[in-house]
């Protein structure tokens, strides 16, 4: 099956940015569509951006419009997930999923596969 394989997390301070990238090593995830979700700890895990398969569509959680910009590029089979203007409450595990739907969803169901997460921390 598909693996995912996050990159880019790290601490940054607050107002500070990150670039998150999403692999397939072998796979090619331009036939699929990418969601990007994270988990604080103590918390469920909840839908951050995505991006569609059919027609680069994309959605974001309200919390994060105009500071987070997901993309992606065939070429190097990578989908990004640019964060700026970082807030505490931004620090959480951020994972990389895959559907094989034609449309993004910001729920977790209908992905069947997910990367193993990357830290993101943002504190002073």
């Amino acid at each position: 099956q598909l693996q995912l394989v996050e990159a880019g997390g790290g601490f940054v301070q607050p107002g500070g940015s990150l670039r998150l990238s999403c692999a397939g090593p072998g796979f090619t995830l331009a036939s699929y569509s990418i969601g990007w979700f994270r988990q604080a700890p103590r918390k469920a895990r909840e839908g951050v951006s995505c991006i569609s398969r059919i027609d680069g569509n994309t959605d974001y959680k309200d919390s994060v419009k105009g500071r987070f910009s997901i993309s992606r590029d065939n070429t190097k089979r990578t989908v990004y997930l640019q964060m700026n203007s970082l807030k505490p409450e931004d620090t959480a595990v951020y994972y990389c999923a895959a559907a094989s739907r034609t449309f993004c969803y910001l729920n977790e169901r209908p992905y069947d596969y997910w990367g193993q997460g990357t830290q993101v921390t943002v504190s002073s």
